[in-house]
């Protein structure tokens, strides 16, 4: 396995270096990609993001909003979190399998200490039940990623200061406060690294996936970017992460909203209906998928705007490859009743 190890602590320059990588055919796989970055709220490809986030804050704050490739829901993150992601080949790993995915970083933690660490819900890691690592996924053109975090030491009262965590996916786990769901790993690790910095975190890490003893040796599977690969992260980096239209874009006109909470993520469509048909739609949520929503958005355009009338217009439609996880009747009661 071969890792890139990133030098910025800016989570636009990141994502579009992950991106970068994701798209090169010549590099060996699978990959390991981990980084630190400045404030930041990280918004899922399919997520609304000025109702996700407390704009007001995060602007006073200096803290970036970007929007990420992958679904799931907003994650705030500073330079106490290290985040991973793992470049597969997607023939060879089931697209939503996190606990395969993330099973390096699992047993790693395991080593130095972290005993209780395990896979949990559809995408989380926890310990002793609360969780200190969310997981996202995407695919494309053969090769999939899983990318998450890990709380070393987060300010916890920025979470709930930078995102607006809906209050259905609050009562959906009965708990009172995001606060109260999540924990950093430093209290768990072994004495020995009670002190270490998130760099160090990072190097112990990539020590333990690799089954390496020193960071000499490990470097010997290190991805050195080269100008030429710097040269093209820059496109990517203006074309979508730091570009307004790709992190908040255009909230379009609606007459019906329809949102609910599932076990496998939310759906929240806002349907523009006129003259009793189906004018546009728009899906936003923290969902998993392996194909674009807006491939659905486009199939139900133009249609009537009732119960059979869409039924029929989704029935050689798989749903499950656009809301993985979620009944395919419980999807279209969503919509239609």
């Amino acid at each position: 396995m071969q890792y890139v190890a990133m030098r910025t602590f800016d989570i636009r320059r990141n994502l579009a270096t992950e991106q970068y990588l994701m798209n090169n055919d010549e590099l060996q796989l699978p990959l390991m990609l981990l980084y630190i970055e400045k404030s930041c709220v990280i918004v899922g490809r399919n997520q609304n993001t000025i109702e996700e986030i407390d704009q007001k804050y995060c602007r006073e704050h200096s803290v970036t909003v970007t929007r990420r490739l992958s679904g799931g829901g907003a994650m705030y993150q500073d330079l106490g979190n290290l985040c991973f992601s793992f470049i597969v080949d997607a023939n060879q790993n089931k697209f939503g399998d996190f606990k395969t995915m993330v099973a390096p970083i699992v047993n790693a933690l395991h080593e130095i200490g972290v005993k209780g660490a395990e896979v949990t819900g559809r995408n989380d890691i926890v310990v002793d039940g609360k969780k200190f690592s969310g997981n996202a996924m995407y695919t494309r053109g053969g090769k999939t990623f899983s990318h998450g975090t890990l709380m070393l030491d987060v300010d916890t009262d920025e979470v709930t200061r930078a995102l607006n965590v809906p209050l259905d996916k609050i009562k959906s786990k009965g708990i009172k406060s995001v606060k109260s769901r999540v924990t950093n790993l430093r209290p768990y690790l072994a004495p020995e690294y009670k002190n270490i910095t998130t760099e160090q975190f990072r190097d112990l890490l990539i020590m333990r996936v690799l089954g390496v003893k020193s960071m000499e040796e490990a470097r010997q599977h290190e991805y050195q970017l080269t100008a030429a690969d710097e040269e093209k992260i820059d496109q990517i980096e203006e074309k979508y992460y730091s570009n307004w239209d790709w992190v908040y874009g255009h909230s379009p006109n609606f007459t019906v909203k329809r949102r609910q909470h599932f076990t496998s993520g939310t759906i929240d469509a806002r349907i523009l209906v006129e003259k009793g048909k189906i004018e546009n739609i728009k899906f936003y949520g923290d969902f998993f998928g392996t194909d674009n929503v807006q491939k659905l958005e486009k199939v139900l355009k133009g249609c009537t705007f009732d119960e059979p009338q869409i039924a029929a217009a989704l029935h050689d439609v798989d749903l499950n490859k656009y809301f993985q996880g979620i009944p395919r009747k419980e999807v279209l009661r969503l919509l239609a009743d």
